[in-house]
């Protein structure tokens, strides 16, 4: 348990870190950009997956 403690609270620091920087604004563009690229693998592995059955 206390190491999901100490994992969540480096994760909030890296978060922060984006957060209260001006790092934040700039790295919604490529957020975006790897959510959809993502989507769209997890979409692909999903029908494959699907089809092999």
């Amino acid at each position: 348990m206390l190491h999901y403690a100490v994992v969540f609270f480096v994760i909030a620091l890296v978060a922060a870190l984006f957060g209260f920087g001006g790092i934040a604004a700039s790295a919604v563009g490529v957020a975006k950009v790897l959510f959809v690229i993502f989507l769209v693998l997890a979409i692909i592995s999903f029908l494959f997956g699907q089809m092999r059955k």
